[in-house]
């Protein structure tokens, strides 16, 4: 680093401190952390229990007569599945924004409440335009809870602590596909109950559910962490102080403008984030929505179908949460990218080349293994290495939008006529884990040199000099002159010379 004392160094502004009044020598930080744990984690994964429960109960209705109920061809249950993940892709980054400037508490909540009467509305359908109107209603009233629960738990947690906590929650998704099929195999016992088949019931029952859920929301549902009210004055500014000591400067609120959604469209690290998140829910989406049919189509029925899904999603839950805690311990979470998007394509080597059904199903519970861990270890190495509230905010939810968006392209790869092998779906989803595995390659490249160009003092800002030297003057040009470093903090995010990027 140069050595002018003009440029930025490692120690951080005093008077700078938050809250500097407070003393919060008295805090125990583990006490308070489990604190967090038990009131924010666990309500979030019921939250995405109910989500992934119902976007994903349609492949289970489908196994009771739905098509021929409604009278619409297997293209046509396809088309409708693609028309939700265009409004629930598109409307997720203006949803993190929105969630940032008001109450979580009331924008999650309201959410879910509107998805619930919509997932209700579904076991009352009588035709094929009201099936494609409901699933682009569900979309509108979805979008944004995946990326607005992982944008909130990282105003909570420290980087190293976002992985654990994100797989926690990300493991009711893998519950959900594991119960979604105890729950539907029970309620098509409900079949001819006021004069309604099996499949409607599902919907009704369910939806039902999430409306319940969401009207508690409002309560229990905390704000961010700098008006958290289940929190005493001095814990609230000494997790905010904790996050700052973290490099996450934006703790503690930041006022919206415009140009931090401009950092992240700007930032290279969306796009390749991107490329991440498409490898990873592309085959999420598809595995979710057509296990029990490639289960059924080698050769069993509907019920035991969805039966044997359900250890498959017992599998995935367990790994995830190993996944989640070694990546949170080693700090590794590129190489663990590598090595699950590895996994995955073995998985579904094995897929495409198998004609044995217990080979096949075995390649079900390695793909799952593959798959669902990969979710959230990825978001939380995006997450932990994108700082600015706003900026974070948008990042994941370009990211996480994009991945849902293929969902719109995968949903539509298992098609009727490539049973019961679907080597052509198998092959798609196969391309999405290569995209993947690439895309993490490629991130861990460039975060790399990027921290390497930092070592050796290539971004180093100038900090209230009055060298009107030639050398001083250039590096104010291109890497900024601030007064304080605290401001070069908080302008730069990320970019700040001294934030270093985890791989």
């Amino acid at each position: 680093m140069s050595q002018s004392g003009s440029i930025i160094a490692l120690a951080t502004d005093k008077d700078e401190l938050y809250e500097p009044h407070v003393d919060t020598s008295q805090v125990d930080e583990s006490r308070l952390l489990r604190k967090i744990d038990i009131r924010v984690v666990p309500w979030l994964g019921l939250l995405y229990f109910l989500n992934f429960l119902d976007r994903g109960s349609i492949g289970n209705a489908k196994l009771y007569n739905m098509e021929a109920d409604l009278g619409i061809t297997d293209k046509q249950y396809l088309i409708a599945l693609t028309a939700f993940f265009f409004p629930y892709a598109l409307l997720e980054p203006a949803s993190n924004v929105i969630l940032r400037r008001v109450r979580p508490s009331m924008w999650l909540s309201s959410m879910m409440f509107v998805w619930g009467i919509v997932m209700m509305c579904h076991g009352f359908l009588r035709s094929y335009g009201g099936l494609v109107t409901l699933r682009v209603l569900l979309g509108v009233a979805e979008a944004g809870l995946y990326p607005g629960i992982v944008f909130y738990i990282s105003c909570w947690y420290k980087r190293s602590e976002l992985g654990t906590r994100i797989a926690a929650f990300f493991t009711s998704a893998t519950i959900a596909g594991a119960f979604s099929g105890l729950l539907a195999a029970a309620i098509s016992n409900m079949n001819g109950v006021a004069g309604k088949p099996g499949w409607s019931w599902i919907f009704i029952l369910e939806g039902l559910v999430t409306i319940l859920c969401a009207v508690a929301s409002y309560w229990v549902i905390s704000n961010f962490p700098e008006t958290a009210g289940f929190l005493t004055k001095e814990e609230r500014v000494f997790v905010i102080r904790r996050l700052r000591d973290d490099m996450q400067f934006s703790a503690g609120g930041e006022e919206f403008e415009a140009r931090y959604i401009w950092q992240s469209l700007k930032d290279w690290k969306t796009y390749v984030a991107m490329g991440i998140y498409m490898g990873c829910d592309g085959p999420s989406f598809a595995f979710s929505l057509f296990t029990p049919t490639i289960i059924n189509e080698l050769g069993y029925k509907a019920t035991t179908a969805n039966l044997l899904s359900v250890p498959v999603y017992v599998w995935s839950c367990i790994v995830t949460v190993i996944v989640g805690f070694i990546g949170d311990r080693l700090g590794k979470r590129g190489y663990i990218n590598l090595i699950l998007f590895g996994t995955g394509l073995v998985s579904y080597i094995i897929l495409i080349t198998s004609r044995t059904p217990a080979l096949s199903y075995f390649a079900c519970f390695l793909a799952a293994s593959a798959i669902y861990p990969t979710v959230p270890n990825s978001v939380a190495w995006v997450a932990s290495n994108v700082e600015g509230s706003y900026k974070r905010g948008v990042t994941l939810a370009m990211a996480i939008g994009w991945g849902n968006l293929n969902g719109a392209v995968s949903s539509n790869v298992y098609r009727a006529q490539d049973a019961p092998w679907y080597s052509l779906g198998h092959g798609i989803i196969l391309a999405y884990i290569a995209i993947g595995w690439l895309s993490s390659a490629a991130f861990m490249f460039l975060l790399r040199r990027e921290n390497e160009r930092r070592d050796r003092g290539e971004r180093d800002e100038v900090i209230d000099s009055d060298n009107s030297g030639e050398e001083m003057n250039e590096m104010a040009l291109k890497n900024g002159r601030f007064e304080t470093v605290n401001d070069a903090r908080r302008e730069k995010g990320d970019e700040w010379s001294q934030f270093r990027y985890t791989l």
